[in-house]
This record gives C-alpha cells, sequence and structure tokens, in this order.
C-alpha cells in the first residue's frame, strides 16, 4: 500500500503513482511602514495541495476501473482522509481534478496507457482538530456501547430474577 484516500488504496493492481508533490502556501503580507521597510506579518497556512501523477500500464497495473473509481469520489463532492503507507497522516482532502490521457491503444480502442495527474486540496483546519473530532466520535461510541451492554446486564438480570 502507497497511499489511501478515504476507502480507495493506491496500490501497483489500482493506481501506482510515480510522482507525488506536495504545495503548502503560507500567508504573509506586508504593511507599508513611513520610512521603514514594509513588515511581513504572518496570517497562517493558506493553502495545501497533493498533486499525484504516473503512467498507468493496463496490462501490469490499475487502469479504467481503478481511474473510474476515483472519478466517482469526486463526484460525491466529500473529504476524504488522506494516509501514507508509511503512517503519516496528511488531513482531509477533496479531489480537486481528475486529468487523464489515454495512448497507444488495442485494436478494441482500450488504452495500453494512461496518463493521469489527481490534485488533492486539503480541507481540515489542522490534523489535531481532525484527530480531536475522532476522539470525541470514538468517546460517544465508547459511551453507547457502555449503555448497551448496562441495558444487556439489567435485562439479563431480569431473566434469572
Amino acid at each position: 500500500m502507497m497511499l489511501v484516500l478515504g476507502l480507495f488504496v493506491f496500490q501497483l493492481q489500482t493506481i501506482p503513482y510515480q510522482s507525488l508533490q506536495r504545495d503548502v502556501d503560507y500567508r504573509w503580507p506586508t504593511n507599508n511602514r513611513i520610512g521603514l521597510r514594509p513588515m511581513p506579518q504572518f496570517l497562517g497556512v493558506n493553502e495545501e495541495k497533493i498533486t499525484l501523477s504516473g503512467v498507468l500500464l493496463p496490462e501490469i497495473t490499475g487502469g479504467r476501473l481503478s481511474m473510474l473509481a476515483l472519478n466517482l469520489m469526486a463526484d460525491e463532492g466529500r473529504a476524504w482522509p488522506l494516509l501514507e503507507g508509511s503512517g503519516t497522516i496528511y488531513g482531509l482532502f477533496v479531489i480537486n481534478s481528475v486529468s487523464e490521457t489515454h495512448t497507444e491503444f488495442f485494436s478494441n480502442g482500450a488504452p495500453r496507457k494512461i496518463e493521469f495527474t489527481l490534485t488533492l486540496t486539503r480541507v481540515d483546519e489542522s490534523l489535531g482538530t481532525m484527530l480531536g473530532d475522532m476522539k470525541g466520535q470514538a468517546d460517544g461510541l465508547l459511551n453507547q456501547a457502555g449503555g448497551l451492554a448496562n441495558q444487556a446486564a439489567m435485562k439479563v438480570g431480569g431473566l434469572f430474577s
């Protein structure tokens, strides 16, 4: 496994990208001062984008069905968690664009070669916020499970009284 976007796994059998480019922009506007140089001020992170690109050879790697799965995910308009196979958590990303170029065709019109570019944009505030939300959700699930266990214990106890 190279990377996971939501439930889509990037690997040799699906879409093995050859290039991952990560761009993070930071906001540093300047304030003009009389008689002095302008003073830059840090306002925070602006935008984070990840671009995956590569070449698919459907006889060896993934092909049109894998690309279709990514297009369907993009059509959902949802944010998906992005995790690297090494354990790096990038955050929640939306699919901005999917670009495909089909070349070198079989006699039935199916491509022998698919060049692709996938652009993702991060939409969560911060990794801490995302993990905090996950912790809150996990705590809620544990509380619900505990409540169900107590109800079950009371009902089972009622059978024996």
